[in-house]
């Protein structure tokens, strides 16, 4: 039996999941999730670790790894990294055992990932920091627009008219926005605009990797996002993609959880390793 701890470190927030593995069997125990507004990640990181703990009355003595991913790399409790793309796909794979892609849209990019049943990378493709299909774009538009972060999707899935922002360029698309207000162009309409500019670049990621059928999985800090979901729904019906685009609600910690789950794996294999050299 391995207790291990995930942490995944990205630009918007910070998750810390506890997982009990014992052979095949994979118990969730415990989870939190910090924003990181202008706070120190590495701080977070640590209290994410005490909370899990905490939450479920473990000792920290009892943990055998933790596994840490996204910009966690310089963590210094931590046993072991794990690359992002890894992680996500494991993670999600566990969340949605019938998933063959992850969608894992963050704070500053994007990214489409073939997957096997067993969460192994097959193919994948990733948007540009600078692209104004992540995150930090979509509440930059929503700060500008007096919106509240968790009204976005409902307030985009009302519009009639959307206008769509054709920049791909986020600092540009910015300015498409701005040009939008002065049109007196619905808040509703440009939100839903941007979600149709963003499934658009999210579906040709989808069809890069090779995907033709199945499910994929959205995750991170947007899957949540119901007016996003809905546009790529659009976007792919539109394409005529055999794709069904579906979201968890713990989609946010795929990551940590991929990296949970590396991380009682990799453990396995060096107390393996050290068996065979004691013998």
């Amino acid at each position: 039996m391995t207790y291990t701890i995930g942490i995944d470190i990205g630009s918007g927030a910070v998750k810390s999941v506890l997982f009990k593995v014992d052979g095949d069997r994979q118990e969730w125990l415990a989870k939190r999730c910090e924003r990181i507004r202008r706070r120190d990640p590495m701080q977070l990181a640590e209290e994410g670790r005490d909370g899990v703990l905490a939450d479920a009355g473990i000792d920290p003595g009892q943990v055998d790894y933790i596994a840490t991913t996204g910009e966690g790399e310089n963590v210094k409790f931590a046993t072991g990294h794990f690359y992002s793309m890894t992680t996500h796909a494991r993670g999600g794979v566990f969340l949605h055992p019938g998933a063959r892609a992850i969608v894992d849209i963050g704070a500053l990019n994007g990214r489409a990932i073939y997957v096997d049943e067993r969460g192994k990378v097959l193919a994948y493709k990733m948007t540009s920091q600078c692209a104004s299909g992540s995150g930090q774009f979509l509440e930059n538009i929503a700060r500008y627009l007096g919106v509240a972060v968790e009204e976005i999707g409902p307030l985009s899935q009302q519009s009639k008219n959307p206008e769509k922002v054709s920049s791909i360029c986020a600092v540009l698309a910015e300015t498409d926005v701005i040009n939008m207000v002065s049109r007196s162009i619905a808040p509703t309409d440009i939100l839903k605009g941007i979600h149709l500019s963003m499934a658009s670049r999210i579906v040709k990621l989808l069809k890069v990797t090779g995907i033709k059928e199945g499910t994929a999985l959205m995750t991170g800090g947007l899957a949540l996002d119901s007016g996003l979901l809905a546009a790529i729904r659009e976007e792919m019906a539109n394409e005529k993609a055999n794709v069904e685009v579906i979201n968890h609600p713990d989609s946010i910690y795929a990551g940590a959880i991929g990296a949970a789950l590396w991380g009682a794996f990799r453990h396995g294999k060096l107390a393996g390793l050290q068996e065979q050299a004691i013998a």
